[in-house]
């Protein structure tokens, strides 16, 4: 089976890491975040791409669900000493091995799908993970405070100021020109399926489907979402306020009706959550926490199911108009 999945960070990664225990024998295909990313201390920064990696891979924080294990962090306090901004973004020593290696690599003209390749192929995550696209892009968020109105990176919204400040507009900068990585659009048109974790629908999901083609191409396929919202409440996260800077409510019918349709086919919420419904889509309830990996793996599973089924009837329904 191929499987494609568009990720964000930490609950995208967990969600891959269940989903390659439900579909061992399958071929997997991830479309990474790219919004997020940030230029920090002279190197590039892909927090999104690296999480799914490092998770991947079994290099990762378990206990804060980004950055490496086993971490020091020798140079972040050489920099602070130094007076070196910013101080509100840290990064672990083995972690800037990471960045140093993918900015050495992006100078030298490689693109970002082709360092991501390379990368990988250390950690070996036992997916394909490709970047939405080799176009540098940026979310940006307009915030008023004491300094006024103005736009500041999403990092810093979300890291230095945990997104205390109201979102007057989140913006995904370069959008516009971006095109999709190379392999996106033609891992989308050979998928048996896509799913779309529990990411945050507006910085990681919604930031993947603003590239030119890329929504287009899912609302061609079979596409089952799992809710990233439980309850009136994110899994984790701030996604609340992300959903309230776009003008939409934080439950799981609020999410599903910003995806819409035709692009979801399926979708998958908490039990709490049953009764959410649009017309089109398939809606099954379900646990949606994420203990470990084998609660990862069951929600996972519960996905695949959907899709399967979903896909099934479309093709009995299309060999039936066919013989009509």
């Amino acid at each position: 089976m191929r499987i494609v999945s568009l990720a964000g960070g930490i609950g995208g990664a967990r969600f891959l890491r269940g989903l390659l225990t439900a579909a061992p024998s399958s071929e997997i295909t991830v479309i990474g975040n790219t919004g997020d990313d940030i230029s920090l201390y002279g190197l590039r920064v892909c927090p999104d791409l690296d999480t799914v990696m490092y998770t991947l891979g079994g290099g990762i924080n378990e206990e804060q669900g980004w950055g490496r294990q086993k971490e020091s962090h020798v140079v972040k306090e050489e920099l602070a000493a130094y007076g070196v901004e910013p101080q509100w973004f840290g990064l672990g020593d083995r972690d800037f091995a990471t960045h140093i290696v993918r900015t050495q690599m992006l100078d030298a003209g490689y693109p970002l799908s082709a360092v991501t390749e390379a990368l990988c192929a250390r950690w070996e995550p036992g997916v394909r993970l490709i970047p939405m696209s080799d176009d540098r892009t940026e979310t940006h968020v307009v915030i008023s405070d004491e300094q006024g109105r103005r736009a500041v990176h999403f990092q810093e919204w979300w890291v230095r100021l945990r997104a205390s400040v109201p979102a007057e507009q989140i913006i995904l900068v370069g959008a516009d020109e971006a095109k999709p990585a190379p392999g996106v659009l033609q891992a989308i048109a050979d998928a048996d399926l896509v799913i779309l974790p529990p990411s945050n629908p507006v910085v990681s999901i919604g930031t993947i489907l603003q590239i030119k083609g890329i929504r287009e191409a899912l609302d061609a396929k079979t596409v089952v979402g799992v809710s990233p919202i439980i309850g009136g409440a994110p899994v984790r996260g701030m996604a609340d306020a992300c959903l309230t800077a776009i003008g939409v409510e934080t439950t799981a019918q609020a999410v599903l009706d910003l995806y819409g349709s035709p692009l979801i086919d399926g979708w998958l919420v908490a039990e709490e959550d049953a009764g959410v419904g649009l017309d089109g889509v398939s809606v099954e309830a379900r646990p949606l926490i994420m203990h470990d990996v084998e609660s990862a793996a069951a929600i996972a599973r519960a996905a695949l199911d959907l899709a399967t089924r979903i896909a099934a009837r479309r093709g009995a329904a299309t060999q039936d108009g066919d013989a009509r």
